[in-house]
């Protein structure tokens, strides 16, 4: 058994996309890389093994969800390490290029490895002189490399031309040496699709295109021109993360809220989110409620779709985790929780509440009918249903007059097009539907080709 599968514990947000990890020290501590705000897995996974964090770490300034660090300082008494340079508005031990951190018995080393933003660092784990791994955060992931232009469009050119130099210098490492990132597949932060989330400086050298570009000017047009869109709340977490997310007591309780309180609230200029089932909602909303149903992804569309500082107010299914609802709000900084409707849809009606519904379609019965492709720009152009129109769900409240009338929504399964189509109607659009399956099997039910391209 080598060092990883006795010490290293990832922790994966499939949502987001991203990888935590605490490290069992030996002496009953741990050192936290990247942890999030919502700490339960780790918090779970570190009393499995009678461990206290005693050093929490953060390779960057997260700008796709708020740290844990200051959350494990307060609580564990755990020393945060992170970039000099990133200027934390909180107690924290800076680092910069080159700096070591005793462990007990293991060493931490800081690299400077500019890029995904000015300040990043990976952090090389050192066993005497025995490199064991580098926590890579956003610079050398799992077949790419982080994006950067999350400081602005105009930065995006030269800080990839950092992130070229950071690549060179990490791939500089003993071929065998473990790469632990942050950002894995299904990050906005520019992570490719892929089963890996962890890999070896020997495999990336091999296998990661990046590392096979012949010089800076073609690394930089390959990674540029790999980049998609990305949530709205990529904009606001990087200052909120330097200055320090406000410490939790624990997790707010979602209040239950009548009727009348809801209308109050609504009236008031709240935002009413459905977290229920694509179908329940289908079925029968309150009208203006945007539809964004709990699963992983959730934190990822309410942080695209909804503004941060109106009060949220939630319409739940019987037997949905409330405290999901909350931590996933919470990690990317959404602290205004109105509470949740008491009774759900059962109370409302019940009270003489007005109901909308959106009908769901099979792939066999959409003939005739204009398609609203809402997946992003990548997925439509791999293939998608001829004559669709795409605008990427990300982009539909600034271009929901482009949507054409009575569409048929799809994305790759449902869920998105039902967001899409709540954002739609509360916009003023009717006789909407959304297909209740993918491209691919409309392919399947009619026996025709997807189209390619834009």
């Amino acid at each position: 058994m080598g060092f990883a599968d006795d010490h290293l514990i990832p922790l994966v947000d499939h949502g987001l996309g991203n990888s935590a990890y605490l490290v069992d020290l030996g002496d009953g501590r741990a050192l936290a890389v990247d942890a999030a705000r919502d700490l339960r897995a780790l918090r779970t996974a570190a009393k499995r093994r009678g461990l206290r964090v005693a050093f929490a770490a953060d390779t960057h300034l997260h700008a796709d969800f708020l740290s844990g660090a200051v959350q494990l300082a307060h609580d564990d008494g755990a020393a945060v390490l992170a970039s000099t340079a990133g200027m934390r508005a909180f107690a924290h031990h800076g680092l910069g290029d080159g700096a070591e951190v005793d462990l007990g018995g293991l060493t931490l080393r800081a690299l400077a490895t500019p890029g995904h933003t000015d300040e990043h660092l990976s952090f090389l784990l050192l066993d005497g002189d025995r490199e064991l791994g580098v926590f890579t955060g956003g610079s050398l992931i799992v077949g790419s490399a982080a994006r950067t232009d999350l400081l602005g469009a105009d930065r995006a050119q030269e800080l990839a031309r950092a992130q070229y130099h950071s690549l060179k210098r990490l791939a500089r490492l003993p071929d065998a040496v473990a790469v632990w990132p942050t950002h894995g597949a299904g990050s906005f932060c520019s992570a490719p699709p892929g089963a890996e989330r962890t890999t070896t400086i020997g495999a990336q050298k091999h296998a990661n295109p990046l590392l096979a570009a012949p010089d800076e000017d073609t690394f930089v047009a390959q990674l540029l021109g790999s980049l998609g869109s990305y949530p709205a709340y990529f904009d606001r977490l990087g200052e909120v993360n330097r200055r320090g997310p406000a410490v939790l007591a624990g997790a707010p309780l979602l209040p239950a809220l009548d009727t009348q309180r809801v209308r109050s609230l609504l009236a008031d200029g709240a935002q009413l989110v459905d977290v229920r089932p694509v179908a329940d909602f289908a079925a029968g909303h309150i009208p203006g409620a945007i539809s964004i149903p709990l699963r992983d992804q959730f934190a990822t569309w309410l942080g695209w779709l909804l503004p941060d500082d109106a009060p949220l107010v939630f319409v739940t299914a019987a037997g949905q985790d409330l405290a999901e609802i909350t931590w996933q709000a919470l990690k990317i900084g959404y602290e205004r929780l109105a509470g949740v409707l008491d009774g759900g849809m059962d109370a409302w009606t019940a009270q003489g509440g007005a109901l909308e519904t959106i009908a769901l379609v099979s792939a066999d019965r959409i003939a005739g009918r204009p398609i609203l492709d809402i997946r992003q720009k990548a997925e439509h152009t791999a293939g998608h249903i001829p004559g669709a129109i795409g605008i990427e769900l990300g982009d539909l409240h600034a271009r929901a007059d482009e949507a054409p009338a009575g569409a048929v929504v799809a994305c790759g399964h449902g869920e998105r097009a039902m967001i899409a189509a709540s954002l739609l109607q509360r916009a003023g659009h009717r006789n909407l539907a959304v297909l209740d399956a993918g491209p691919g099997d409309w392919a399947n039910a009619t026996g025709n080709a997807l189209e390619e391209g834009e």
